[in-house]
């Protein structure tokens, strides 16, 4: 009987395996963050990835048309600008807050994709959007002040939007291994550049960005390797979710499990639970999100 259910409800078992896994990669980012730098971290999270997707494109050699580079180093700048803060986040305030920060990407989305493609959002796209938009003022609470992972946590839902935004045009020209090459090689070289230049120059403002390198030991590795492995096969079923037959609307509503996992594994590594107003304003950004992702 379980077996048939699994089989008829597969897209969203393979997508809730995956929200484990994407938990599991930022819990590892977080015990990471209390040794090294956020931006170190983003470093070897992308460069596991730009090996994995250069076994592949060796393993079978592109065929596109290409002729936007420069939207290609735009999806790959922005993206990676956006994993700084979200990856600074995970290492500074509560895991759930952190991850439902990233969860405004696809309301964002949305805006852009009205703004730049002329697409029709609708009267109820539009209630979802002012609804997320209200869920980031609770969780923000700005009449306690505005801090820094406030300003970093709305920066990397709107920064994946925009990286998310740029790949509807880039599909038309490129391999998807193409897309997700930029994206890897800017997040493993623009860290470097970062972490090279903090040798030099020191903003204490701007520390999820310019941080020196530190050389990772024992179990530090180990939490790398992890979270290397985590990412994978968080990627592995993500990709058999929306391959399952199931509507994408549906396993992209099923992917706001994470949220949940990752306020569950956060306070089991420590975390305080948000309060009263943070939870209501999580609820309507999960509650926002998935309004927006079925009517799109």
């Amino acid at each position: 009987m379980i077996h048939r259910f699994l089989m008829r409800h597969l897209g969203v078992y393979y997508m809730l395996v995956a929200c484990l896994f994407f938990s599991v990669t930022g819990a590892f980012a977080k015990a990471l963050g209390a040794y090294l730098p956020s931006i170190e971290i983003v470093f070897f999270r992308n460069f596991i990835g730009l090996l994995i997707i250069c076994y592949a494109i060796y393993k079978k050699p592109l065929h596109q048309k290409g002729g936007h580079p420069w939207l290609l180093v735009f999806r790959g700048v922005v993206g990676t600008l956006a994993l700084f803060a979200f990856f600074y986040n995970i290492a500074h305030i509560n895991l759930g807050a952190a991850f439902t920060f990233s969860k405004t990407s696809p309301i964002f989305t949305a805006v852009l994709a009205t703004i730049f493609f002329g697409e029709k959002l609708g009267s109820r796209g539009w209630f979802a959007v002012f609804l997320g938009f209200g869920g980031i003022l609770f969780i923000v609470q700005p009449s306690l002040g505005i801090s820094k992972t406030d300003l970093l946590g709305i920066w990397s839902g709107l920064g994946a939007a925009m990286a998310y935004t740029s790949v509807k045009e880039l599909k038309k020209s490129y391999d998807t291994r193409t897309i997700v090459l930029s994206f890897m090689f800017f997040g493993s070289v623009l860290p470097l550049i970062f972490m090279g230049a903090a040798e030099f120059v020191s903003f204490a403002d701007f520390d999820f960005l310019f941080s020196k390198f530190v050389a990772p030991s024992g179990i530090e590795w180990v939490f790398i390797l992890l979270m290397g492995v985590a990412g994978l096969y968080f990627q592995v079923f993500m990709t058999k979710a929306y391959a399952a037959g199931k509507k994408a609307g549906v396993i992209a509503t099923v992917g706001y499990a994470d949220v949940i996992f990752t306020i569950a594994i956060g306070t089991a590594m420590g975390d305080a639970l948000p309060n009263a107003a943070a939870f209501f304003g999580i609820f309507l950004v999960i509650f926002s999100g998935i309004i927006v992702v079925k009517k799109r």
